[in-house]
């Protein structure tokens, strides 16, 4: 039994060993970044990603708890503006700044996830127009330390983030388009209006 035991040690000692080699080996900086040509001028994409207050109509991690609650400060939109959250074990909890804001070029955030675990990334959406729509580039970066190295021995981060990535480019144009549609719509009324009206006028004699 002395025997079995000592094995099993033996070997539990170099499993441990070869995940904190392999962990080892990781890099010490990550960049995730996805891409998406989404269906709405630049000005459209740009008014819901510089407002956090739109954040969650178009954000992936939404989904993870419907109850999530969230808190808004700081500046109405762009540089300045806060969004934090606080849900369940799959939402953790945590706080977005927005660092930096070009208008209908890029929006710069620093994110800082408190539970369940503490650790700080940039996420920077750049835009560009590209045909009758918008190119979005959604990308994140910033440090390993050991602990999250040793998790990336067991899950690939970059396809992990990178599918949030994609759904939330989804949601984005979507949300974007329909924005824009709204305000097409918007101004096109009062020019129908008046045109209605001046249909009607009587003719002057």
């Amino acid at each position: 039994m002395k025997k079995i035991l000592l094995g099993v040690l033996a070997l539990v000692g170099v499993a441990v060993l070869a995940v904190l080699g392999l962990a080892a080996t990781k890099p010490d900086h990550y960049t995730i970044t996805r891409s998406a040509t989404l269906p709405a001028p630049p000005a459209a994409v740009y008014a819901q990603i510089a407002d956090m207050h739109r954040f969650p109509s178009w954000s992936p991690w939404q989904k993870l708890d419907p109850a999530m609650r969230t808190q808004f400060s700081g500046a109405e939109s762009g540089v300045g503006a806060v969004y934090e959250w606080e849900g369940n074990k799959d939402a953790g909890s945590g706080r977005m700044t927005i660092t930096e804001a070009a208008p209908d070029q890029k929006v710069v955030m620093k994110l800082e996830f408190l539970k369940p675990f503490a650790s700080t990334a940039m996420t920077t959406l750049a835009l560009a127009p590209e045909g009758e729509g918008t190119k979005v580039e959604w990308s994140m970066s910033g440090d390993y330390d050991f602990m999250s190295k040793v998790m990336c021995v067991f899950m690939d981060m970059d396809a992990m983030v990178g599918k949030d990535f994609t759904e939330g480019l989804a949601n984005l144009g979507r949300v974007s388009s329909e924005a824009a549609a709204a305000a097409a719509a918007a101004a096109e009324a009062p020019a129908a209006a008046d045109t209605t009206a001046a249909s009607e006028a009587p003719a002057q004699h």
